[in-house]
């Protein structure tokens, strides 16, 4: 019985999966957003996990996958039961752009997320000379993504901008699928 009870008082909240390659700003938007403080982070090794209370009515729990490269094999292991995904990209790091439209386009192929929406965070755009947000649509080819629901949106980790309206998104995205 004791068990029956306490299924009734558990707070059950969306998975959204939050994935990028590394130092792509991940954790540090994460804990932006979940403490408002800037942590000093180090490359993630696994993966951390959050309940962000965005408002009265709304909470996602949010895993925040490593995303360094000998990470993104196990990728596929976080996807089954997620209700969204949440792609972060480096805004300022023209060089690896190609690198992070393959592994997106990778995940995406997985039978877990078949229809899964989809918000591309373009961060680091407290930073001089970032792209804009068409120029990472494009370069992701997010345009050919027919199958799901996506927006883009631009952030910056360390200034929390854009952080909080990218997550209410994503609960509605999560809402109308």
């Amino acid at each position: 019985m004791g068990l029956l009870l306490s299924k009734r008082y558990i707070k059950r909240t969306p998975t959204v999966i939050l994935m990028g390659l590394g130092s792509s700003g991940k954790s540090t938007l994460l804990f932006r957003l979940k403490t408002g403080l800037v942590m000093d982070t180090s490359p993630t090794v696994g993966f951390n996990v959050v309940t962000l209370d965005l408002n009265k009515k709304t909470a996602l729990t949010v895993w925040d996958v490593g995303g360094q490269g000998e990470m993104r094999a196990n990728w596929r292991y976080y996807l089954e039961g997620c209700k969204a995904m949440v792609f972060v990209v480096d805004s300022s790091d023209r060089a690896s752009i190609g690198d992070a439209q393959k592994a997106l386009k990778n995940v995406l192929s997985d039978d877990n997320m078949k229809g899964i929406p989809l918000m591309v965070l373009a961060n680091k755009k407290d930073l001089p000379n970032t792209m804009n947000i068409r120029e990472v649509s494009n370069q992701l080819e997010l345009p050919s993504y027919k199958d799901r629901a996506w927006q883009i949106q631009a952030c910056s980790g360390l200034k929390g901008m854009g952080l909080q309206q990218a997550f209410l998104s994503v609960a509605k995205l999560i809402k109308k699928s």
